[in-house]
């Protein structure tokens, strides 16, 4: 599920988020102030998206909902504990 760009592999990360959630805008500042580009999957107002959401993570509704390659990663405070962990810049093949 990487993706190349400028000559480099990288991670896709897929965030599921939406326009009011406080928690959303928290996982995406993370993600962008380490400059790692995602993809954002606003669940807003599309049920489609939302049960596919669920569906993909196992059961839980609430949002973000981040994955990894296609793996799951869980919400905002799991993203902040990998973070914290240093096993984020590992997931994502970054050692900074």
């Amino acid at each position: 599920m990487n993706y190349i760009e400028n000559g480099v592999q990288m991670a896709l990360i897929e965030i599921y988020t939406t326009t009011t959630c406080p928690y959303c805008v928290r996982a995406k500042k993370l993600l962008d102030i380490k400059g790692y580009p995602y993809r954002e999957i606003d669940v807003s107002s599309n049920t489609e998206l939302r049960k596919s959401m669920t569906e993909k993570a196992e059961g839980r509704t609430s949002v973000p909902q981040v994955f990894i390659d296609g793996s799951h990663i869980g919400g905002c405070d799991d993203l902040y504990a990998l973070d914290k962990s240093g096993k984020l810049d590992l997931l994502l093949g970054n050692s900074h």
